[in-house]
């Protein structure tokens, strides 16, 4: 059940996120449903290979790199979901700080002391 919590909180986070931000676009709240279910897979399985490669230029930007891992996962995600449109990198970036920063606020608030 928990799982179902976090899935509809991103899928709420990333819905709201793509009516402020003029780069990222959903058709709708079912598309942003999908996106929180293939960005749960891609966290899963593609961020660690990723962040394996990645870590040697994480550890020499202090951990910056990390927030371009989640970029090209958000980039990734727009690959494959037909009904999502990500204008470029950059819109990947700020959309991936603000997802990950909203989401984590808003799980802390309704989490139940787990």
């Amino acid at each position: 059940m928990n799982l179902i919590i976090r899935l509809f909180i991103t899928a709420i986070v990333a819905y709201l996120l793509t009516k402020v931000l003029p780069g990222v676009h959903f058709e709708g709240f079912s598309s942003a449903i999908i996106f929180a279910i293939v960005l749960g897979v891609l966290n899963i399985f593609v961020k660690p290979i990723l962040g394996l490669f990645g870590l040697p230029l994480t550890i020499i930007t202090l951990g910056l790199f990390a927030l371009v891992i989640n970029a090209v996962i958000i980039l990734i995600a727009d690959y494959f979901i037909d009904s999502m449109v990500v204008d470029g990198f950059w819109w990947a970036l700020i959309f991936s700080v603000l997802l990950s920063f909203v989401t984590s606020l808003a799980n802390s608030m309704f989490s139940d002391g787990e």
